[in-house]
């Protein structure tokens, strides 16, 4: 069988393309190969103004990943990216222009499962509370659940919840949300942020144990885990808690009784030198639905309602 090549992706192409949607005289694409269980693309028709064109990409996409998928097994350099380019023809004068150019960009290429910054970060949390004077004695919850390019529902391969004991007390500690996502090329600390929930409001804080309120340390770590998850599939909640210090973030389920909701604020404290920079903490405060009467729910995550909230515990306290 004759070796595919680039002539052979152009006359692929202009098959799919010269179906254009009216009004189409030019278009451009970059498309990426599939790196980490991931590939997209960008770009689409223009009109004789430079606009773009409503136009799908459902049967373009997938064209322009199966003539990739044919160029790389047929042992052409390596690429990761495609540039593509057509040109309407007069027709029936002249046939459309299409051109087509692979090329490597190192910039995108995502982390691997074995990339070392994983455990990088990890390991860098750890001496931050040990560095603080704390006892760590163990992880409260885990999920080993990740794929074969090492995502968990926090798109990193960390999605666990640690025990840390100070002079204050016993802990809750989200361990990987800001573990740098697998798959991804960005220099980002995954959603930049951790979580924290101190246990004294379930007992006093010398005397809660990790094995006699087993019970308690169990169900709050698995509702950590789950709030995690929310954290890790909003959108840059850590920066929306920063900007109104304190938001009213999600019900809590039924076995959480009498506690309904939860609270994310600023804790105070920074976890710094990560591999891409330093995350805030954040610390998360269960509420009872009681303390909401009373308290306009109006606005965005409810910030004035939660931080009056937090100011009554304080003066309280």
């Amino acid at each position: 069988m004759a070796r595919y090549t680039i002539d052979d992706a152009v006359t692929d192409l202009s098959a799919v393309l010269d179906r254009a949607p009216k009004g189409a005289v030019s278009g451009e694409w970059t498309a990426s190969t599939m790196q980490a269980g991931h590939a997209d693309m960008s770009g689409g028709y223009k009109d004789s103004s430079g606009a773009y064109l409503s136009d799908p990409h459902g049967a373009l996409f997938d064209a322009i990943q199966q003539i990739m998928s044919r160029l790389a097994d047929a042992g052409h350099d390596r690429f990761n990216r495609m540039q593509i380019t057509w040109t309407a023809g007069s027709w029936p004068f002249r046939k459309s222009k299409v051109t087509v150019q692979t090329l490597f960009d190192a910039a995108s290429v995502p982390r691997g499962a074995d990339d070392p910054v994983f455990e990088r970060a990890a390991d860098c949390r750890r001496r931050i509370w040990e560095d603080a004077g704390a006892y760590i004695e163990g992880y409260a919850a885990r999920s080993e659940a990740a794929n074969a390019h090492r995502q968990t529902a926090w798109f990193g391969p960390h999605r666990r919840v640690l025990l840390v004991r100070d002079q204050h007390g016993l802990h809750l500690v989200t361990d990987g949300l800001s573990t740098p996502w697998a798959g991804i090329a960005e220099p980002e600390n995954g959603v930049e942020c951790e979580l924290i929930l101190p246990m004294d409001m379930f007992g006093e804080p010398q005397s809660l144990d990790v094995q006699t309120d087993a019970q308690t340390v169990d169900l709050w770590a698995t509702t950590l885990i789950a709030v995690g998850d929310l954290v890790a599939d909003g959108y840059r909640v850590a920066r929306d808690v920063s900007v109104h210090g304190a938001i009213l973030f999600c019900a809590l389920p039924d076995g959480c009784l009498p506690y309904t909701r939860l609270i994310l604020s600023l804790d105070g404290r920074v976890l710094s030198n990560l591999p891409f920079g330093n995350v805030p903490l954040l610390r998360a405060t269960p509420i009872r639905e009681a303390e909401l009467d009373g308290l306009d729910l109006d606005g965005t995550w409810a910030a004035d309602a939660a931080k009056t909230i937090l100011q009554r515990r304080h003066t309280k306290a």
